[in-house]
């Protein structure tokens, strides 16, 4: 039996069907246009009297949504879109509106995640010694400390190692090491499992490790059960000892899988080891399989204290449908071996980014490095789909003299994202900012690196999805010994890059000309 077919599977292979369209904003927004032409005719055909009187009521009603969205809480960019969407639409986009805020299908995921971050806001007590050394360095980590405890509980670690990986492939094997370590428990949160290599061997030990009494709990976004997993996986993974969860299913016609997903990639073990970053599980992340070329991934190992900031991370997710909430593997004692004492230098912050609250954090720590840099930000992104806020950053550090480098894919997985991000393109090079395209295949990587000092290593894409919409997460670096590697990891990609210039944004595709600016108008909806 050849390595292939040797690898553990529970289910058959499932194709991609139709209901991941059916189910998606795409088909609301279809069905929302066809609602509203329907309203359109019905006054023609059978008001025609009263045609005047029904056009002076939707300019009326057009009017008071304008006032409404213009005194909204949402971002500038998110306001404009919507104004757009309702002066064509009208009541179909005002009910289109209402859905997407109020998130039919979802309230009890808002209003129990609001309640698991405020019970667990103390959860960790901050060491009050790290927090007096990060005053005295004088690099405003401090103050990034104080606002992400506004929104949740991330302190700052010392005692904390960091092993960066610059492939998926590497991460993996690493995380095969650590899992058959594990001696109390392993925690698992993915937006993407899909049976194959990878999960199949990383499932063998689990299955393993939950015969011989840990503790193995699993699990995954919905969107999952719909695109790479059956409906009834939990059962086949709990038939084998392990405990499983499927993060907000989808349901028809309620649930838009563009909200509320949990897009973190989290692993525990026995709380003193955690991995994060953007490498999902499954065979394409790790180069078994090529779907959009070579796929540039990174992750991040943490070992020591920190890594509990993962173990509440996961568990305030799974305890979301737990009558009894309990955080007992956060609480209890790590057990560290003085022969293997670690003595690293830096801090780390785990960090977490809910949509349910007016708090933007993913957005704010980037925005962050990029006003605190003095010599450059090199970042490492899928995805270019940026607010107004988040690009007028970009371009003022890039202006103020900051290297700014951005590589993104060379071949992209969703040709309307790259569209999109192409027309950030030229204003970003008039401020200075300097663009890379990855020319083996895609980037998935989720890294920002400055000044040799500071670097994250997360989840959180440069899109709408990531920065608005989705659960998120990432590992906030200071003068870790990591950090040189991701510099180091950068200038090697940038090798393998192809520099955009005017000529090239010239020399475009009529497709990325024609349709990058017109999906720009109604960005915060993809």
């Amino acid at each position: 039996m050849n390595e292939e077919t040797s690898v553990v599977r529970l289910a058959k292979p499932k194709k991609k069907g139709i209901l991941s369209l059916i189910f998606s904003r795409f088909f609301l927004i279809v069905l929302v246009i066809l609602v509203e032409v329907a309203m359109m005719l019905l006054p023609v055909v059978l008001l025609e009297d009263y045609l005047h009187h029904f056009i002076i009521i939707m300019l009326l009603f057009t009017l008071v949504m304008m006032i409404y969205l213009f005194n909204s809480k949402m971002d500038a960019t998110a306001k404009l879109t919507w104004m757009l969407v309702i002066s064509v639409l009208q009541v179909a986009g005002a009910l289109l509106l209402l859905f997407t805020q109020t998130n039919t299908g979802h309230k009890m995921i808002r209003d129990r995640t609001a309640e698991m971050i405020e019970e667990t806001k103390t959860a960790i007590p901050q060491d009050t010694e790290t927090t007096e050394r990060l005053k005295e360095e004088d690099s405003y980590t401090d103050n990034l400390l104080t606002y992400l405890n506004r929104s949740g509980c991330y302190p700052a670690f010392g005692k904390t190692e960091t092993t960066y990986f610059p492939s998926g492939e590497e991460k993996f094997q690493a995380m095969l090491t650590e899992l058959a370590k594990a001696e109390k428990y392993i925690f698992m949160e993915y937006f993407i499992i899909e049976e194959g290599y990878m999960w199949g061997k990383i499932l063998e030990i689990l299955m393993e490790k939950a015969r011989a009494g840990v503790d193995v709990r699993v699990m995954y976004d919905g969107m999952c059960e719909i695109s790479t997993l059956p409906s009834n996986y939990e059962k086949l993974l709990e038939a084998e000892g392990i405990k499983a969860r499927s993060f907000a299913p989808i349901r028809p016609f309620i649930s838009s899988h563009y909200n509320y997903r949990d897009h973190r990639k989290i692993c525990v073990i026995d709380g003193e080891v955690a991995f994060n970053g953007g490498v999902n599980l499954a065979d394409e992340y790790i180069n078994r399989i090529e779907r959009f070329g070579h796929w540039k991934d990174t992750a991040i190992m943490v070992k020591g204290d920190a890594a509990r900031s993962f173990t509440l991370m996961f568990l305030q997710m799974w305890n979301l449908s737990e009558v009894k909430p309990r955080f007992d593997e956060v609480f209890a004692p790590v057990e560290q071996d003085d022969s293997e004492e670690i003595h690293p230098s830096g801090y780390v912050i785990p960090f977490a980014d809910c949509p349910l609250d007016e708090d933007k954090v993913g957005e704010a720590v980037y925005m962050d490095i990029l006003n605190r840099a003095g010599q450059y930000v090199h970042i490492m992104t899928p995805y270019l789909i940026l607010d107004g806020e988040l690009e007028t950053a970009l371009r003022y550090a890039a202006q103020r003299g900051i290297d700014v480098k951005l590589i993104l894919p060379g071949i992209p997985d969703k040709k309307l994202a790259y569209s999109l991000a192409k027309s950030h393109y030229r204003r970003l090079l008039e401020a200075g900012v300097r663009i890379y395209e990855y020319t083996p295949g895609f980037v998935h990587a989720k890294v920002w690196v400055s000044d040799d000092e500071k670097g994250v290593v997360g989840t959180i894409n440069l899109d709408y999805r990531s920065l608005y919409h989705h659960f998120e997460c990432g590992t906030y670096m200071y003068r870790t010994d990591c950090i040189p590697d991701l510099e180091r990891d950068f200038q090697e990609t940038l090798k393998e890059c192809r520099q955009v210039d005017e000529e090239s944004i010239r020399g475009m595709g009529t497709f990325y000309k024609v349709v990058g600016p017109i999906a720009k108008l109604i960005a915060p909806l993809l």
